[in-house]
């Protein structure tokens, strides 16, 4: 594409089409994950931990699947291609939910959770779930991510960027808020199918408002696999590895002549990890009369080496993200249990119950809020009182010690929950409300959500800023990757809990959760300590001045 093509397309004029497909997308894909679990126990006849199980795999694999599109995007066809294919895999799995919901024989009979004369569904039954869930993970796993680099394309400079992602996270957010309080009160109220039948038809909404703006967007050429490069350069350092290295930026390739205007050009490879510069070190034979790399798998330009090394660079403070996700996706699942149990009506004497599945909206409430205070109040109120604004590490920093505060309040109030049920005599007993209200579930979530307001947008500015130019869609895919690797890793957790301890039976109150979510704060606690360590040694690669764009976040 020309860079008259480029001026002519992207730019505000996009914002709302990119914008409404997420907040469809989201609403979509929102409306069915968030009451999976009532819906395995009540219409699939499934036990709670199994059925939080489930939950935490298909949570996993929307936010672990996205790597997939992005590299997709980034290599082949592009994101306007990913988003549009993968929205309509998404329809196609949500499709089949509706039918498991409509169809009788597509389910088990039904029965009262716990009691010994459930029937399991059958193989087909399964079958069917599964390849529904399965379809609508992956289809929401392709589109969701992948919508963020494709909108920060369309703008120029990193303020707007900045402007955009705040929108990306609001919208995301304020939809799921939307689709787990009415949607989810259609599927416990009206019925399953009716519930379902909004999602997909939200998920067509979607796709149609992405479609139409498609004459409006900038896309950008993909660039071939990044993937396939960084190879190049590992494989080319172990073919040298017995050539000794040069201080002469002549004797390292720069690429051909016209791409010697970006910022690596005639410069020394960096000596952070020395051993991959022998990659770029011109030998005889590796380059051909026109200057050009004849062997592509034993020579790599400078920009390529470095390009390797950011990302070894910034691979710690990534692997931090794994465990701070990971006690954030085992409340998310057992809070909607721990609600179950609970009594959760409005006051005394209302007839109106909260639904369940709706509990993790205090989350979504608290971060949505939270990013607005945040950026608009504390981020230039902090920057008044210290003269120097807060920068993308901090931010991220202020999260996890958030996130293990909200562990110990979980902690806390399940000992609350606890001590009633075994006053009342209620341990062995099953389907049975303990005399608690579920708002006591609130502080903890709020506090979660303020500290994903924190962490969440700081990550995903971060990444976006120092990964390479090349890998602009996986970076952002890389946050979700690790959000969907801590639902797997809690899952882990669950079963080696329960194996190990009586901790967590399927009746929770003859269980001991307030010691899962103690567990959850020794790990979280310990991670902390590996970040602090982690972001005292990380040096910002990609800006002269990193503590400016936390408010760009």
């Amino acid at each position: 594409m020309d860079e008259a093509a480029r001026t002519r397309r992207g730019g505000w004029t996009t914002f709302p089409f990119i914008i409404g497909t997420m907040g469809c997308l989201t609403l979509a894909a929102g409306g069915w994950v968030a009451n999976l679990i009532v819906y395995l126990i009540e219409e699939f006849n499934m036990k709670s931990i199994n059925a939080a199980k489930i939950y935490n795999f298909v949570n996993g694999s929307i936010t672990l699947f996205p790597i997939v599109g992005a590299i997709i995007a980034d290599s082949f066809v592009g994101c306007f291609s990913v988003i549009w294919f993968s929205s309509l895999i998404s329809l196609l799995g949500t499709l089949l939910l509706v039918l498991t919901a409509a169809i009788k024989h597509l389910r088990p009979p039904t029965c009262e959770n716990g009691s010994s004369e459930c029937k399991y569904p059958s193989h087909v039954q399964f079958a069917i779930l599964y390849l529904g869930l399965a379809l609508a993970s992956l289809g929401t796993a392709g589109a969701r991510f992948t919508i963020a680099p494709m909108g920060a394309d369309q703008f120029d400079s990193s303020k707007h960027q900045g402007i955009f992602f705040n929108w990306y996270i609001f919208t995301m957010y304020s939809a799921t808020v939307i689709s787990s309080t009415a949607i989810v009160y259609v599927q416990d109220n009206v019925s399953w199918a009716w519930g379902f039948s909004l999602c997909a038809m939200a998920n067509v909404f979607g796709l149609v408002v992405f479609l139409s703006g498609s004459r409006f967007y900038r896309i950008v050429k993909t660039q071939g696999s990044p993937f396939k490069s960084l190879a190049q350069v590992i494989v080319g350092a172990i073919n040298k590895r017995r050539m000794v290295l040069s201080d002469r930026s002549e004797d390292y390739y720069h690429g051909l002549h016209e791409d010697r205007s970006h910022k690596t050009a005639a410069k020394i490879p960096t000596p952070f990890f020395r051993f991959l510069n022998r990659a770029a070190l011109i030998t005889d034979g590796d380059t051909t009369p026109g200057g050009s790399i004849a062997k592509q798998w034993k020579l790599s330009t400078v920009q390529q080496v470095d390009d390797l090394k950011s990302l070894v660079k910034i691979f710690p403070l990534w692997s931090t993200g794994v465990f701070l996700c990971t006690p954030l996706a085992i409340q998310l699942s057992l809070a909607i249990i721990q609600a179950l149990t609970m009594d959760r009506r409005l006051h005394g004497g209302s007839h109106f119950r909260i639904p369940a599945g709706s509990m993790p909206v205090f989350i979504l409430i608290s971060t949505s809020v939270s990013i607005f205070i945040i950026d608009r109040l504390l981020f230039p109120l902090w920057e008044k009182l210290t003269k120097r604004p807060l920068t993308l590490l901090q931010r991220i920093g202020i999260g996890h010690a958030l996130t293990i505060i909200s562990m110990a309040v979980s902690a806390v109030v399940e000992l609350k929950r606890l001590n009633i049920a075994h006053s009342r005599n209620l341990q062995n007993q099953t389907n049975v409300v303990v005399p608690i209200s579920a708002f006591w579930l609130v502080p903890q979530l709020a506090i979660a959500g303020l500290g994903e307001a924190f962490h969440f947008p700081g990550q995903v500015a971060l990444y976006y800023q120092e990964f390479p130019e090349s890998m602009k869609s996986t970076s952002t895919a890389a946050v979700a990757m690790f959000i969907g690797i801590a639902f797997y890793i809690s899952n882990a957790l669950i079963d080696l809990v329960r194996r190990v301890t009586g901790w967590l039976p399927d009746n929770i109150n003859n269980g001991r959760l307030d010691n899962v979510y103690w567990l959850c704060c020794i790990v979280g606690g310990l991670n902390f300590v590996y970040y602090i360590a982690c972001a005292s040694l990380y040096k910002y690669q990609n800006v002269e001045k990193p503590e400016h764009d936390c408010n760009k976040s």
